[in-house]
């Protein structure tokens, strides 16, 4: 049965930086997908999607999530990484106080991932961007509005430490016995 391994946590906590080092290492990984979609709202005219229409930017992220399971499914690999899984959507819905169809929750316990590791906030490694609108402060907030949704989901998170991307990685590829 194929693992499905989601590295998730909140906003610059490291989980693209240990995406690409899977990758490095010639591990299938599912990139995360709200910068491609914020840039291709920019393109189309539209500054900061998540902020002025969020159920739209979640409902795009939601398909853009599923989608991305459901393509895992096909692959003929043991593994998948997934930077960022389908109830973060929720989560984040979660921190901005939004309501959302029960689609969203629908769909997360309908398509389960294999293991969940939380990348802990880490102030000395964080950095906003042009897509990361959130700072610090708002990054702990929405870190513990993902361990609620996971928790909720049914999930057991792993909590991988700080330390050096090999050190971090090594723990993630430890953990599920690679």
């Amino acid at each position: 049965m194929q693992q499905k391994i989601v590295i998730t946590g909140g906003p610059g906590t490291g989980k693209s930086t240990i995406l690409n080092e899977l990758i490095h290492q010639k591990y299938t990984c599912m990139p995360e997908i709200s910068r491609e979609i914020i840039l291709k709202a920019r393109e189309g005219g539209t500054e900061q999607l998540f902020l002025k229409k969020p159920l739209l930017f979640s409902q795009l992220l939601l398909e853009g999530r599923k989608n991305q399971f459901l393509q895992a499914d096909k692959m003929k690999t043991e593994i998948v990484f997934f930077d960022r899984g389908i109830p973060d959507t929720h989560a984040y819905m979660n921190y901005l106080g939004i309501d959302y169809p029960s689609i969203y929750k629908k769909i997360s316990k309908k398509n389960r991932y294999t293991t969940i590791f939380m990348l802990p906030s880490w102030q000395e490694i964080y950095t906003s961007d042009n897509e990361r609108y959130e700072n610090f402060e708002q990054s702990l907030v929405i870190q513990n509005h993902l361990k609620e949704t996971y928790t909720e989901l049914g999930y057991d998170i792993i909590e991988v430490p700080k330390g050096t991307i090999e050190k971090r990685v090594r723990f993630i590829l430890n953990a599920v016995n690679l």
